[in-house]
């Protein structure tokens, strides 16, 4: 989990992280729709202790019992939105991405076979929607953004579909994603 915090400024690593990251991992969906290609986020339940509200993929905290990011991103995935992992193609990994709750988290990609039965675990989840691929990857909706935490300001990305305010991690991955899957700068 050094290998996420490597790729942080000295200065934020030591603002931000005094302590080493625990794993953890989420599942990027990718839904085949007659349309085109979607992705599947969520918003987070207002009462949850950390990033309450925020739309975030499926996924969360690493157990002794799971066998690495999959096992991981596809259990997070079940309990939280209830889709099962026999219906999730992994099809690949991005890098380890640190956050600010001192976690490592390993995105996983994956294409969700079929209509997934979405039943959304309301202690954790307040909703879930799809985002065409086609929104997401158009340079024109993502928007550079800023952001102070601990003192040091910071360059993120944001996107607003729907509504939705996709920003800090979340639209971090989704660039990290466009990036690594379409070779593009957006």
């Amino acid at each position: 989990m050094k290998a996420a915090l490597a790729k942080l400024p000295p200065d934020i690593a030591q603002a931000w992280f005094n302590s080493p990251l625990l794993s953890a991992a989420v599942l990027i969906p990718l839904i085949p729709r007659p349309d085109g290609m979607t992705m599947l986020l969520t918003r987070r339940a207002e009462h949850v202790k950390h990033h309450a509200g925020q739309i975030s993929f499926p996924g969360g905290r690493t157990k002794t019992s799971d066998d690495g990011p999959r096992d991981t991103a596809l259990r997070e995935t079940a309990e939280e939105i209830g889709v099962p992992p026999a219906q999730v193609t992994v099809i690949g990994y991005l890098e380890a991405y640190p956050v600010v709750t001192g976690y490592a988290v390993v995105p996983v990609v994956g294409i969700v076979d079929g209509d997934p039965p979405l039943r959304l675990d309301s202690s954790e989840v307040a909703e879930a929607f799809e985002v065409p691929l086609a929104f997401l990857r158009d340079e024109n909706n993502v928007s550079p953004a800023r952001r102070v935490y601990k003192g040091i300001e910071v360059e993120t990305y944001e996107y607003l579909y729907a509504g939705h305010r996709i920003w800090g991690a979340t639209a971090d991955m989704i660039k990290n994603f466009n990036e690594k899957a379409f070779k593009t700068n957006i």
